[in-house]
């Protein structure tokens, strides 16, 4: 696989480039970031699974058409055609993309990438002890949160607290392959239900860790409207709500967050000086379904994958996005789904600019 390198004068050119394309984006120079540091799943993963010695080198993710609206059409490791939210972030806080943990011999001096595709809240066994597998990778929450320990030991001389003083943490978005895999492997959704207090504890205790590190700015990310999803309309039927996405399995993404807005709270009560800040990924995804022809998007494919075969969504688990003959569609810039699982540039780009507008007020910035 192609190495991904950063060089400091193109990006300078491609940030230009990608913030006259977002209309009223917020600056996030303002804030005066030089370090982010992420947790997370395939959302924000910019190339760790596909690093990982247990397959991920021969996964889709690591060939096109999986990055193929990327810079240099490269595939690498970002489970979308292009760019991640996360990189958006960077991008706004004039910092570079965030390479990978697992590219160790990449540049962690503006921060450090720690977000693994598949990866799940809870410990691997964990589930297993629930009868539910973790299909891709065994980096957990608490492997990543381990890898970041590793990763201050060997840059910090006694604490962390004055080096991340101006750092952003970013604690998820994770949990949805927690309830995925319990789906797909025939858990009711009540059955799932009984999943999201401990999901939810395994992110608190994420929080309490990084501030132990030293963080005092972390955004902690909810989850997706998941009926919304071509891989769960694929496999479930309705009720449907007003955006014709499954109203039982959005109710239960509503359910997930709101609990994890009440462990922000009690964390923000203990620690009284760190900033902590939920972003809403729920209401801003029914915003862009609910103004897909404004923003430019088709409403006739709004919840079809752009990069996948067969029944009313387009996507079919046997034959996923980046297999044989699997075709793409000719516009994913008009898609907000790229595979099925996974958003598009596009989609990822106004939901980080949604982001950005909920964390501006928050983070310490200046006007």
């Amino acid at each position: 696989m192609a190495k991904f390198e950063f060089i400091g004068l193109t990006f300078g050119v491609l940030s230009v480039l990608v913030f006259v394309h977002c209309i009223n984006a917020l600056d996030l120079k303002k804030c005066y970031i030089d370090k982010i540091y992420q947790l997370g799943d395939s959302l924000s993963d910019t190339g760790n699974y596909i690093r990982e010695s247990s397959g991920g080198a021969q996964s889709v993710y690591a060939r096109l058409p999986y990055g193929q609206d990327f810079y240099g059409k490269k595939s690498t490791g970002r489970c979308s055609n292009g760019l991640l939210i996360i990189d958006y972030i960077a991008m706004a806080s004039g910092l570079p993309y965030l390479n990978p943990y697992q590219d160790r011999d990449a540049d962690f001096r503006k921060g450090n990438n720690f977000a693994t595709a598949g990866a799940t809240a809870l410990p691997v066994q964990f589930l297993k002890d629930k009868n539910i597998s973790s299909p891709f990778t065994s980096t957990s929450l608490d492997v990543q949160l381990d890898w970041m320990f590793t990763h201050f030991n060997s840059i910090c001389l006694r604490d962390c607290k004055e080096l991340l003083k101006n750092s952003l943490f970013l604690v998820g978005e994770i949990g949805v392959n927690d309830y995925g895999f319990a789906l797909m492997q025939g858990k009711t959704l009540q059955q799932t239900y009984s999943l999201v207090p401990d999901v939810v504890f395994a992110i608190q205790k994420a929080i309490r860790s990084v501030i132990e590190y030293g963080a005092v700015r972390i955004v902690v990310p909810g989850i997706f409207p998941t009926g919304c999803g071509a891989i769960i309309l694929t496999k479930f039927t309705g009720p449907y709500d007003e955006y014709n996405c499954l109203k039982e399995f959005n109710d239960f993404a509503k359910y997930h967050n709101q609990k994890l807005q009440v462990a922000i709270e009690e964390v923000k009560k203990e620690h009284p000086n760190v900033i902590i800040v939920y972003g809403d990924y729920y209401t801003p995804y029914l915003s862009i379904l609910r103004d897909a022809s404004r923003l430019g998007f088709d409403p006739a494919n709004a919840l079809k994958a752009c990069c996948g075969t067969g029944g009313k969504y387009n996507f079919n688990l046997r034959t996923s996005c980046g297999n044989p003959g699997v075709p793409v569609c000719a516009s994913p810039q008009r898609y907000l789904n790229w595979d099925g699982i996974h958003l598009t540039q596009e989609a990822y780009k106004d939901l980080a600019q949604s982001l950005i507008q909920q964390i501006y007020p928050h983070i310490k910035c200046t006007n």
